[in-house]
């Protein structure tokens, strides 16, 4: 029996929700994070990104992928969709091929730094054969159906080398990332949310 989805949200992320109190909050950040087309910085951020993660499943075959390139190796290519070529690998396929047989992929984008950055694409993927004289052998475009930034707070600093601040402490809090005190979300804290106490 498959799975009831509505919006971003299977039953297994109900549930989740549901035992720890995160419902909630997991719809305001639907509502009030998630986008239907790339906004401008989102065109900024994917097109100056050397990197990006890629997640792809066909079964039992899982697949993380990292894809690198000069900065504009990622092109958006309309409202609800981004491209990449496909350089040359290791002849094991393991990420187009999961693709071949299950289109559907998670893109992570990430920026290290003292300002970090995070957005999450996920869609559906399909192969352009590259008619040019260059020795790509394919395109993979994406037609996205979730865009959404998310929450850079436990990534560290690898210029200085410097850990997250927001890194879980004795107390287990760490420091209070700011959108927990935004007036669309503060109401939504799980009751154990470490943070609920310094609002």
């Amino acid at each position: 029996m498959k799975d009831k989805h509505t919006g971003m949200f299977h039953d297994g992320h109900r549930e989740l929700q549901d035992r720890f109190d995160g419902r909630r909050m997991a719809d305001a950040l639907e509502k009030h994070i998630r986008v239907e087309r790339f906004r401008d910085e989102d065109i900024h951020f994917i097109e100056r990104a050397e990197f990006f993660f890629l997640a792809t499943a066909h079964d039992e075959s899982v697949d993380c992928s990292f894809k690198g390139g000069p900065p504009g190796f990622v092109r958006v290519t309309g409202p609800q969709s981004l491209q990449w070529q496909d350089y040359d690998g290791n002849s094991m396929y393991r990420s187009l091929g999961n693709i071949l047989k299950s289109p559907r992929v998670g893109i992570l984008f990430i920026r290290f730094g003292d300002k970090p950055k995070r957005l999450r694409v996920n869609g559906r993927c399909t192969f352009i054969e590259d008619d040019t004289k260059s020795k790509t052998k394919l395109i993979v475009e994406v037609a996205a159906d979730e865009i959404f930034p998310n929450c850079p707070r436990y990534i560290p600093d690898l210029s200085t080398n410097t850990p997250s601040r927001y890194l879980p402490n004795e107390s287990g809090a760490g420091a209070k990332p700011a959108w927990k005190a935004a007036d669309e979300f503060k109401e939504f804290l799980p009751e154990h949310d470490p943070h609920r106490d310094l609002l």
